[in-house]
């Protein structure tokens, strides 16, 4: 669970009209602000980002349980999220942050809660079309492992 870069791009694309459920605006801002991306071209994230839907929650929704098998990424575009582990204290998520980027790779069960403090709209991409997409698109599965491999050297160091 992490926050976006919110640079001019970004906060350009989380703006507009809210919840319309269309993909009217251009997600590659906001996609390219998540690190399992960033080694994506531009033309492979505008193919990551075809994948994305918006959907809102009510407040007190659940997004995401602890347990089951996560099939979606999330970002919040609007509202703001409660993240409750078995062992920690509740965090909060706002505009601009994400979390579930794992489930595109694999179907381990989710860590936490996420639940919906007030109305909240999601970008969200299920792992299902993203398996698809890798299959077509080698070349976004090469990036992401670069990534993923970095992540594990900077844990090995860090450790």
């Amino acid at each position: 669970m992490s926050q976006l870069a919110a640079g001019p791009a970004a906060r350009a694309a989380l703006s507009g009209p809210r919840g319309s459920g269309r993909l009217d605006r251009d997600w590659v801002p906001v996609l390219a602000g998540v690190p399992l991306f960033g080694e994506l071209s531009r033309r492979h994230l505008k193919h990551v980002a075809s994948l994305a839907k918006t959907r809102r929650y009510t407040a007190g929704t659940s997004i995401v349980r602890a347990g089951t098998a996560g099939t979606a990424f999330y970002v919040i575009l609007d509202g703001a999220a409660r993240v409750v582990t078995p062992k920690g204290r509740p965090r909060r998520l706002k505009a601009g942050q994400f979390f579930g980027e794992m489930a595109l790779l694999d179907d381990s069960p989710r860590s936490a809660d996420v639940v919906a403090d007030g109305e909240v709209l999601t970008l969200t991409i299920g792992r299902s079309a993203f398996a698809k997409l890798l299959k077509s698109e080698p070349a976004i599965a090469h990036a992401l492992l670069r990534t993923l491999a970095a992540r594990v050297r900077d844990a090995e160091t860090s450790a």
